[in-house]
Order: C-alpha cells, then structure tokens, then sequence
C-alpha cells in the first residue's frame, strides 16, 4: 500500500516526530510505500505550508479560539476565516492523495490536540470525499492541555466537539497509554486501540568508541568522576529538582562509593558526582534559574552539555556528539518526570542497559510497571514546593540514593538487573511488537473499504 504519515511537523525531535520515524522504518519494512505529510519545509515528501506548527494564521486561531476573540468582529468573521483556511488544507490535501496514490492515511495528533483546529475540520473531510481509510494516531488530547479547556465561543466547542476526534467508520483509533484509551472511551464512546511507544532493541549498542571516547575529555570530566545523566528536555514536568536533591544526597554519601565501581574504575576523595544535562532547553528562564540556584546550594556539579549535543553525529565545521553518546559515557539514568504520555527516555534507559531512577508517573503506573522492570523508584505521589515546583519527602530520596549506590558499587548485581531490563523491553517494546500490531491495525482499516 501506499500510506502517508501526517504531523504538524516531521524529522524533529518531539515524542510525535520520534515515534513517525519509527512507524515509517517499520512499515517500510512490511513492504509498503511511505510519506510524510506535513508543515516541515525540509524534511519529508509532501509539504503543505498551512499544517505548519508555527503558521502564523493557525497561531492566531489558536489564541483567538482559547485565550480571547480579539482580532475578529465577531464569532461569525472569525468562523468564515478559519473554514476557508481549512479548506486551503482540504484541497491541498486531496491533490497529494490523489498524485501519491495514497491507500491509507494516518494522521498524528491532527484529530486529537487541539491546535491545529483547520487541519483536523481539513483531514476529515479530504479523506471522507475521497473515501480514504485512516488510522488516527493520537499521542495528545486536547482535554489533557489547560491551554483548550475554555473555548472561546460555540464555534471551536463544536470543532472539538466533531473533529477531535471525528466518529467515522473509516477512521480507526490509536492511542499510547490505557490511561488515554479510557478518557477517549468515556468521553467520546470510541474504542482504540494501544499501541505503546518502542524501539529498536535490534541496532548496535551504544557503547565508548572511537568518536565518542573524548566526550568526558571535551566536557570536562574526569575518568574517575561519575555521570548521572538526565537526558530529557529541561522543562518544569520533568521534575529536574528530583535528579538534582538525589545527587546531592548520593554526593553526601561519598564515603560508601570510595573505592572500586561496578567497572573496575576507582573512585577516590577527589573524583566528582556529575549531573549531565543533555536536553534541550525548553523551560522559561525562571526553571532554569530555579534548577541553577538549587543545584548551588545543595552542592550539585551540573554540566549542561546541550551545546555539543546534535541529533547526530557530525563533524562540519564543530564536533557534535549525538544523545546516544551521553547514554554511553552515563553511570546511572535520572528520570523523575511527573507526567508523560509514555516515555521515549526510559526505553532509550533500558536499551543503554543503565540502571534508572524513576519517578513512577501515572502512565508509568498503568502501561509499564506491570512488566516488572527493575528500576530505582521516587514514589508515585509529590506536593509542590512554595515556588510551585516539584518536591518528595526526604526520605524517598534517602532510600533511593542507597539504590543508586549499591549500583554503582556491585557490577554482578547492576549487571543482572540491567541485562534483566534489557531483555523485558525487547519482549515488550521491540520493532516486532509494533510490526504485529501494525498488521492487526491495517487489516482492520481495509476493511472499510
């Protein structure tokens, strides 16, 4: 078949983009032919301007449609304008479908987030018109975001209403979570089906070679010093203040690390405790200056390593190292986000076979637990500190830093939980897993035809 993979954008690093790359490689290798659709002038085969994720004309129906009509006369103007931009979407859509002889359609994010309000009207009426199946894959909902619980008028409560997602035969649903499938169940009455973030288990380690062997060097680490890496984005859901207390309490413990590691290396009274941030910086300044001033006071070494940190390696005109890379020079894995609709890093965790600090977020609770993973664990329950920011009782971290400890102190024990890890996420997460799925997923689409 020839199936077509929509978003707002393709070839970045957001969750939506990561797993689109990962449908595509699989369903490449099932035999079909594959595109993108999407608002990314660079990347992908089918470029539509308005799907853009920053269109300046979709941004103003976001604000216009959720914070306050203000730049339209009335509801009225402001449903005549973004019903013709909708259409822009329909007819450029349908010429793509018919030039690319596309069998089916899967929309990511289109009918389920909420900012894109004309896509989602756009895609609907496209694929019905041209009585195309879909398979809408939905990552966000808009009833999980602040930002669109008060519509601004009856218009967009309607759009949300009918297009997000729509209740058409031929569109079969999608969803990354059993959290998610229950709220689309019981909000909208439409069955999915979960298809569970994965990776691909199958591709070399990652491990210290040749490019990446002065990576410690270049970021001024020593040998002998530990890296606790914290690979995800900064941003406030990720709860970094968590990764930042736990090294500091590790680091008040030093007297138990002196010594022989897991790995042979010794670490003595001048080694240091690292806190590697790696991901890109997408907080507000005060986050950060929060992060900054608490890693201050509590004694913590953060190396902020975003800026020698590419989707790739690549050495043009600056060596850059790519995020498997950090996973390779990591003793340990910090993972404290209190939210996330699955969560890439704790997959890329278990295929780096680095012991984990989890904080157990609900999704990690309902779709992941279960597997019996073993992980050093944070709690599932938090309050928030005076400044709004995450916090756990001390003795959680206590009881967690002498976890992260005997990790770094016995090899046969690492060893056997990381390998113990690595073989779960295989049976539970691989390429095969989505592969079998898919197959099941495309049968039942067809069908519709």
């Amino acid at each position: 078949m020839n199936i077509a993979l929509a978003h707002f954008r393709v070839g970045e690093t957001d969750g939506v983009s990561l797993e689109m790359e990962k449908w595509r490689k699989v369903l490449e290798e099932m035999g079909h032919q594959v595109y993108y659709i999407s608002g990314s002038s660079t990347y992908g085969e089918i470029y539509i301007p308005e799907l853009n994720y920053r269109h300046p004309e979709n941004e103003s129906f976001v604000i216009n449609g959720y914070d306050q009509l203000n730049d339209f006369t009335d509801e009225l103007s402001y449903k005549k304008a973004l019903l013709a931009f909708a259409k822009r979407i329909e007819e450029k859509l349908e010429k793509a479908i018919c030039k690319y002889e596309i069998d089916l359609l899967i929309p990511n994010n289109i009918w389920s987030l909420g900012w894109g309000l004309p896509a989602g009207i756009a895609f609907a009426r496209a694929a019905k018109k041209l009585n195309i199946p879909c398979i809408a894959h939905h990552h966000d909902f808009y009833w999980e975001r602040e930002r669109y619980s008060h519509p601004t008028c009856t218009f967009v409560e309607e759009i949300l209403m009918n297009y997000f997602p729509p209740r058409d035969e031929f569109v079969t649903h999608v969803v990354i979570n059993k959290i998610a499938q229950a709220e689309l169940k019981n909000r909208k009455g439409l069955n999915s089906t979960v298809v569970p973030n994965v990776f691909d288990f199958k591709q070399p380690l990652w491990e210290i070679d040749q490019y990446n062997q002065d990576f410690r060097a270049r970021l001024g680490i020593g040998e002998s010093d530990l890296v606790i890496l914290q690979a995800t984005r900064v941003a406030e859901r990720k709860a970094i203040e968590l990764a930042i207390e736990l090294v500091s309490e590790v680091d008040r413990r030093r007297a138990d690390i002196i010594g022989q590691l897991y790995d042979g290396r010794i670490f003595t009274e001048k080694s240091r405790i690292i806190l590697l941030m790696a991901g890109l910086l997408e907080a507000e300044g005060k986050y950060i200056d929060f992060l900054k001033q608490l890693a201050a006071e509590k004694g913590v070494e953060v190396v902020w390593a975003n800026s020698l940190i590419e989707a790739s390696r690549t050495e043009e005109e600056k060596k850059f190292y790519s995020l498997w890379d950090a996973y390779a020079i990591a003793d340990l894995i910090t993972y404290p986000s209190i939210l996330e609709g699955w969560g890439n890093q704790f997959l890329e965790g278990l295929f780096a076979k680095k012991p984990m600090v989890i904080f157990e977020y609900p999704v990690y609770q309902s779709d992941i637990k279960e597997k019996g993973f073993d992980v050093i664990s944070l709690g599932d329950s938090y309050q928030y500190r005076e400044n709004g920011y995450i916090q756990i009782p001390a003795r959680r971290i206590s009881s967690a830093a002498s976890e992260v400890i005997r990790y770094l102190k016995d090899g046969d024990y690492r060893q056997q939980a990381v390998e113990r890890n690595f073989s779960l996420g295989e049976k539970y997460f691989s390429y095969q897993v989505l592969k079998n799925l898919l197959d099941d997923l495309l049968s039942k689409a067809i069908s519709f035809t």
